[in-house]
């Protein structure tokens, strides 16, 4: 439990950043070279390699040599478990909020 919790964490924790989430989206798409990611966005190669240093520790996304180019493709097993945790509260809340639905039906229809 401790060991998902502390994915978790770095999974939470590595979404939080517009950009990180924007290069996760990008990839998703097709495996692009890491100039390919930096040529989007305003930033130095430096500041794109520790965001992907980032998303690399939280498993989002793996490297792999191909000639001289690093690319980067999109790991989606650590979102698959964010998704599992979302889901629960989406789950939970949905009951919460039917109950308090029912209960509103009832009190409207008794008050007729």
């Amino acid at each position: 439990m401790v060991e998902r919790t502390l994915s978790l964490d770095k999974t939470f924790s590595s979404l939080a950043d517009p950009t990180r989430r924007d290069i996760l989206r990008r990839i998703s798409e097709t495996e692009l070279s890491i100039g390919e990611i930096a040529q989007n966005y305003k930033l130095t190669f430096g500041a794109i390699s520790k965001h992907l240093k980032v998303l690399e520790n939280a498993e989002l996304i793996t490297k792999k040599k191909r000639g001289k180019e690093q690319i980067v493709s999109l790991a989606p097993q650590a979102l698959v478990e964010a998704n599992e945790y979302i889901e629960w509260f989406d789950q939970f809340w949905t009951d919460k909020l039917d109950s308090l639905g029912s209960y509103l039906n009832e009190e409207v229809n008794n008050g007729k």
